[in-house]
């Protein structure tokens, strides 16, 4: 992962082992993605667990919503290659429910409340973007 850029360098931690990064709101609630801007005052940032337990999930298996942008010329043209792709909510328990794609793992595979584990995935030929995937045996 390390040649591909992160699509979004203000999710997840770069020193060390990766962890999305939350916020703790002064009321002590913790939500991601970290809030940007003048919604930020007063939130601590706080690393979020990088295990954490299948709450719900469903496969993405059609093409985005138009406008395409930057995907071929027709109208109603796609991108020419999408794959469809899982997608889940983790529980990172005691702290939030983070959306996120699912790798490494295909739809008959999953069961609520399998454990699951942070990863870099790549997104795109030059970029990489955060997943779960079900935890590996020991």
């Amino acid at each position: 992962m390390g040649a591909l850029a992160p699509v979004d360098p203000e999710l997840w931690s770069h020193d060390g082992e990766p962890h999305l990064m939350g916020g703790r709101l002064p009321s002590g609630e913790i939500v991601f993605p970290m809030p940007q801007g003048d919604a930020a005052e007063g939130v601590e940032p706080v690393k979020l667990s990088r295990h954490g337990k299948l709450w719900s999930w469903t496969s993405q298996g059609f093409l985005p919503k138009e406008p395409y942008e930057g995907w071929g010329s027709g109208e109603g043209e796609g991108p020419p290659d999408f794959k469809p792709f899982l997608l889940g909510y983790i529980e990172l328990p005691g702290e939030v429910i983070v959306e996120s794609r699912i790798v490494d793992a295909t739809l008959e595979e999953l069961e609520l409340g399998m454990p699951m584990e942070f990863c870099l995935t790549p997104f795109s030929d030059t970029h990489c973007t955060f997943a779960y995937r079900p935890e590996k045996s020991s």
